[in-house]
């Protein structure tokens, strides 16, 4: 099936100048002038039978009428539906503040005007692809756990409560193995092994183990626990293991991860690899406090990120 992609334009040139390329390229296209029009699109697609109820890439202008294109991006990506969808920002706006402000905000990339159509079709190619993947890992994830009938789903009160950090290490006997975690007091038929063992075990087999070897970062969505979670992948050089590396993975559970709060939470991922990396001795619950306040205080990550 083709590709579709909406795309948030209103320059009527610009618009049909993005979608006469698209199409060309065996996409599927469909168009807002606005971000407003492009809810309302959105909101349409599940009644148009011959259409996905979701689309596979969101391309928006920024400055536009009614609803200017981070509105739109805010609207997006705290929609359940929506919130996984890649989406570029296409614009004229091009100073360093400008793109700055556009990926911090959590947007997969920011394109310039003039269109570059060389760029254009490589990024979109790539989030595409990134999209199908996480899309199969989404699928296998939920497949593996809908045969555990015995599992409940687990549904918590308050967010705070199940907002969990995690550690998982390749052993070379056992493969996958979860080696530290915070809160210790998570409730006991709270499967952490399995999330963590399992999760570890798709991703590698779909991306294969180089994935493994290079600082990456996923937002999945385990449907069957009520749970979203942030991995990262990384590895350090370590001869007593095979292959001459220790390969790991951190892990951030979550009730509901945003575009922008895991674009965040890669950068204290990043930092902690870095710690990680060095073999250094780091505090779990040091780090899980600044994924707490992700959640808690987005206003003051949002100024420091700035």
């Amino acid at each position: 099936m083709k590709p579709l992609i909406l795309i948030v334009e209103d320059d009527p040139n610009i618009l049909k100048y993005l979608k006469i390329t698209l199409e060309f390229n065996e996409c599927q296209v469909i168009t807002a002038n606005n971000g407003k029009e492009g809810l309302k699109v959105l909101s349409e697609l599940k009644v148009l039978s011959e259409l996905k109820d979701c689309p596979d890439l969101i391309i928006s202008d920024i400055m536009m009428p009614e609803m200017n294109g981070y509105d739109f991006f805010d609207a997006v990506s705290n929609n359940p539906t929506y919130c996984h969808v890649p989406f570029i920002f296409l614009s004229a706006l091009d100073s360093p503040e400008d793109i700055r402000l556009g990926k911090m905000l959590g947007a997969d990339d920011y394109l310039t005007k003039p269109i570059n159509e060389d760029d254009l079709l490589a990024t979109i190619a790539g989030k595409i692809k990134r999209s199908k993947n996480t899309d199969l890992i989404n699928k296998k994830i939920n497949e593996i756990y809908a045969s555990y009938e015995s599992e409940k789903k687990i549904i918590y009160k308050e967010q705070k409560d199940l907002i969990v950090l995690m550690e998982v290490v390749w052993d070379d006997v056992i493969g996958p193995k979860l080696e530290n975690y915070f809160p210790k007091d998570i409730e006991s038929d709270f499967p952490l092994d399995k999330i963590g063992s399992q999760l570890y075990d798709v991703i590698s087999s779909i991306y294969g183990q180089d994935y493994i070897t290079r600082a990456e970062g996923l937002l999945i969505n385990v449907q069957n626990f009520n749970i979203m979670s942030y991995v990262f992948f990384d590895s350090y050089l370590d001869k007593s293991f095979r292959g001459g590396s220790k390969d790991y993975m951190l892990s951030l559970i979550a009730p509901k991860i945003t575009y922008f709060q895991s674009l965040i939470i890669k950068q204290v991922f990043l930092e902690l690899s870095s710690i990680y990396k060095k073999q250094e001795i780091w505090d779990i619950e040091e780090f899980w406090n600044k994924f707490s306040d992700i959640f808690t205080k987005p206003s003051l990550i949002l100024a420091n990120s700035v």
